[in-house]
């Protein structure tokens, strides 16, 4: 048996990437798969619902007190102490790639960790749709149109974050890419966070209908333009309409890197990412990047080791500095709206 652990806290996102490695790891031991506390799934911080919009096979049930009876394997990690947010200065910014040994562990594992690689879950497509269908009812193609594209915004604790929150004009440089390929395409915001939305594109619709048909509308585009969040993942992995996906050249620090990912696992063959000046780059060449840069950069050279004091204090300037300009641009957004009404 292989399996994993939902952990409180955790998005549906991480969820269905850690349900989804481990049951593909499973599948290639040829071995059952387990859950402890799968009745988390789909019980989040945005809905307590469950998952009432899919029906999925949970496995093996384990009892939480016998866990122990499993060994348990950790992902393998790498990280980044920089002075981006006090997180990354502290925890260090997680940029690992794929953990090969994932491929080679023993029965009767417990796997942990971030879990986002396609080198994971890739060649088995076909059937992680299947484990990821939706309900009839809740397969909602309202919005699938030739001419419009879904835009996935994430807010909520990211809004007030200058490394994680994407500014306006990562959407309007994905906007125009998109116009590219259709001169009349449409707009739409699906997201959490409608008032945090509103503030970055007040000129477009915006939308949370409830967990299930914002999931839905995202796998259901025929075009995408993504945040760096994990929720629109396995809906773009498992569409069957999806014709072309922007997302955030090195995701998690899209704002601020200088060529590192966070992490490189959340480099995916079915979306194209764009950097800060609205240049689009494939998958394929976003790994030769990662690659080089892993190769010749001092700040990787130095993964894994934390900050001396002398590095901690120029992080803390460094930090204000990204706050400053992030309230600045705030405040200049606002005057901006109040103008146009």
């Amino acid at each position: 048996m292989i399996g994993t652990e939902f952990i409180p806290g955790q998005g549906l996102g991480n969820q269905l990437l850690c349900y989804v490695t481990a049951r593909c790891i499973a599948l290639e031991h040829g071995v059952p798969f387990g859950l402890v506390r799968g009745e988390l799934l789909g019980n989040v911080l945005h809905s307590q619902r469950g998952m009432y919009f899919m029906d999925i096979e949970l496995g093996e049930k384990i009892a939480e007190e016998d866990r122990d009876k499993y060994l348990r394997y950790d992902e393998k990690e790498t990280r980044l102490f920089i002075g981006n947010s006090q997180h990354d200065m502290t925890h260090g910014c997680y940029v690992a790639d794929a953990d090969p040994a994932l491929h080679t562990l023993p029965d009767n594992t417990l796997i942990y960790g971030n879990m986002q690689s396609e080198d994971y879950f890739g060649k088995y497509r076909e059937e992680v749709r299947g484990w990821l269908k939706l309900r009839p009812e809740a397969d909602s193609r309202e919005y699938t149109r030739d001419n419009l594209c879904i835009i996935n915004m994430r807010g909520g604790e990211y809004a007030d974050s200058p490394e994680l929150f994407l500014d306006r004009s990562y959407w309007l440089h994905a906007i125009r890419n998109m116009k590219k390929i259709r001169p009349d395409m449409e707009f739409m915001v699906v997201t959490e966070d409608v008032e945090s939305a509103r503030k970055v594109l007040p000129e477009y619709e915006c939308h949370h209908f409830d967990m299930g048909k914002d999931y839905a509308t995202v796998r259901n585009a025929r075009y995408l333009i993504l945040s760096n969040s994990s929720f629109a993942i396995m809906p773009a992995f498992t569409s069957e309409t999806l014709q072309y996906a922007i997302a955030p050249k090195y995701w998690a620090r899209h704002n601020v890197s200088d060529g590192y990912w966070a992490s490189g696992q959340n480099i995916y063959s079915f979306l194209d990412y764009q950097d800060r000046s609205g240049k689009i780059f494939s998958a394929e060449e976003c790994r030769k990047e990662w690659e080089e840069y892993k190769r010749t950069s001092p700040l990787y050279a130095a993964h894994d080791t934390p900050m001396t004091e002398e590095q901690k204090q120029r992080g803390e300037q460094n930090m204000k500095k990204l706050r400053r300009a992030f309230m600045v641009k705030k405040a200049l957004r606002k005057i901006e709206r109040s103008l146009k009404r």
